[in-house]
């Protein structure tokens, strides 16, 4: 029997343009407990062009390298709660 679960990831995008700062946040949601959150942010340079995507793309490109970095982190823990042995995994 195969089975299949959803999980769904929500992005959120803040900018400041003030600042010149696009933070994002993405956050996993799943079937159990397990919510982790991604964060990013993406710094614009006063000599560059306003393109607000592009301040977009690299905050939220670095909130979902995050998130996978703590989704990694979360399956090391549940290994270990299982095998009662330090694990470690490579992303």
């Amino acid at each position: 029997m195969t089975a299949t679960r959803r999980w769904n990831v929500e992005i959120f995008i803040d900018e400041h343009e003030d600042e010149r700062i696009t933070h994002a946040e993405a956050r996993l949601h799943t079937n159990d407990e397990t919510h982790l959150v991604g964060r990013g942010t993406a710094h614009r340079h006063p000599d560059d062009a306003e393109v607000a995507e592009i301040g977009d793309e690299l905050a939220v490109a670095r909130a979902l390298s995050n998130l996978s970095h703590e989704l990694i982190h979360a399956a090391a823990g549940d290994i270990e709660q299982i095998t009662k042995e330090h694990v470690r995994l490579h992303s």
